[in-house]
């Protein structure tokens, strides 16, 4: 029985960088085995067990082999005769499959250091093209190395999987994990380039095609190009450090925009509600969490009105917070202006410009928090009426923040 060190913590190792988690192969032992030795069995589908004492994760070595269509279509073969080179050779990319062996050696059978060193990322072999998500997972990892490029026998291999519809069997769950994966990573937007390269993108986000899907113009300039742009604000989010919310709904915030005509973009006033209807469509068919979808469908819905508030009303930024639920869920409305931060300097040469709609709405809503709408209520006799005397002190609180705001900037 020998213990071998795989996958990322290798890859990682051999970056220079710090592993999140440690996987560890098993070969040569039995489940029963295992048991003998205290593990404790928990894996339904393969031999997976916890340590006694670490509870680090131990599988078994084993094969595979394909039995059905999408993720699930395996059945697998864990037994003391799997080699550690079995074990490996059904990895999906070469640099996650390496070892680390008990005496330190590494362990190398498909030139993985190589393709590190080289910034490939290339299959392991041909059962690369049994399992979708392994589209899903190259992309992934597109983002986290944005420096790698693919080997050119691997997009093409990644093709030919969409031509034959193996990326429509798999389950919008999965497809969620990993995009919300890929949006976590440095660059988010190597994950769509990637899967727009080798055509996957229209089928798993086919909300997103009309951004993507257009090749951009020679004389487009890139913050005119939707999805170019699209792809500039996720990044600029990721930049920033900002929640997977905030990442999603930069990417979904101007899904509407492709609809507008290209001789008058940027300008694309009243697409909102498109880009409100293909937003919760996607978060719809993907089963994205409420947390993200909530504040998606805000974004898209309100970014074109929180860019402009500089020029809107009291009467009107009031009314902005009160559908946007800025007074009941303030920590949310502050992701909300993440969001527009990022779409503002989502542009070439633009990045930490000073987004003055960001701190004029804080100010508004600091205005607004203090306006006592229970006070208001309790002296109202008529109760039909207190929802508009509560929206009328609060534009009135508005009034009196935007005319001592013009008097100081008078007096500079």
């Amino acid at each position: 029985m020998k213990i071998y060190i795989v996958g990322g913590a290798v890859r990682d190792e051999l970056l220079g960088q710090v592993s999140a988690d440690r996987d560890y192969v098993v070969v040569g032992a039995s489940p029963q085995v295992m048991l003998e030795k205290g593990f404790r069995p928990v894996g339904r589908d393969f031999p997976v067990f916890l340590h006694p004492v670490t509870l680090e994760e131990y599988a078994l070595a084993r094969t595979e082999r394909k039995t059905g269509n999408g993720y699930h279509g395996f059945s697998f073969h864990a037994a003391p005769d799997v080699t550690l080179e079995d074990d490996l050779a059904r990895r999906d990319l070469t640099i996650n499959a390496m070892a680390k062996s008990p005496d330190g050696a590494l362990v190398d059978p498909f030139r993985g250091q190589h393709d590190l060193q080289a910034k490939i990322l290339r299959h392991v072999g041909p059962a690369f093209a049994e399992d979708p998500v392994r589209i899903l997972r190259l992309a992934r990892f597109a983002a986290r190395f944005a420096e790698f490029t693919v080997a050119p026998e691997t997009l093409a291999l990644m093709r030919a999987m969409v031509a034959s519809g193996e990326v429509d069997h798999l389950v919008s769950e999965r497809v969620w994990q990993e995009l919300a994966k890929g949006l976590m990573e440095a660059k988010p937007s190597r994950m769509f380039e990637v899967l727009r390269e080798c055509d996957a993108l229209a089928r798993l986000l086919p909300e997103t095609s009309a951004l993507f899907g257009v090749p951009q113009r020679a004389d487009h300039h890139p913050e005119v190009d939707a999805g170019v742009h699209t792809l500039m604000v996720v990044d600029e989010a990721a930049r920033h450090g900002f929640s997977l919310a905030v990442r999603f709904a930069a990417l979904t915030h101007d899904l509407g925009k492709a609809t507008t005509p290209t001789d008058i973009l940027p300008r694309h006033h009243g697409h909102e509600m498109r880009s409100v209807r293909l937003a919760a469509q996607l978060c719809d068919r993907l089963r994205v969490p409420n947390e993200c979808r909530d504040l998606a469908l805000l974004a898209a819905r309100y970014h074109g009105d929180i860019h402009r508030a500089g020029e809107l009303r009291a009467t009107t930024l009031v009314t902005l917070l009160e559908r946007a639920d800025a007074l009941r869920r303030p920590e949310r409305f502050s992701q909300l202006l993440e969001v527009c931060q990022c779409d503002f300097n989502g542009r070439l040469g633009w990045a930490d410009r000073s987004y003055a709609s960001a701190g004029l709405l804080l100010a508004v809503l600091a205005a607004v928090r203090e306006v006592d709408a229970g006070a208001i209520a309790a002296t109202c006799t008529d109760k039909a009426k207190i929802s508009g005397r509560i929206h009328a002190a609060r534009v009135a609180a508005v009034k009196r923040l935007l005319n001592e705001t013009r008097d100081e900037q008078e007096e500079c």
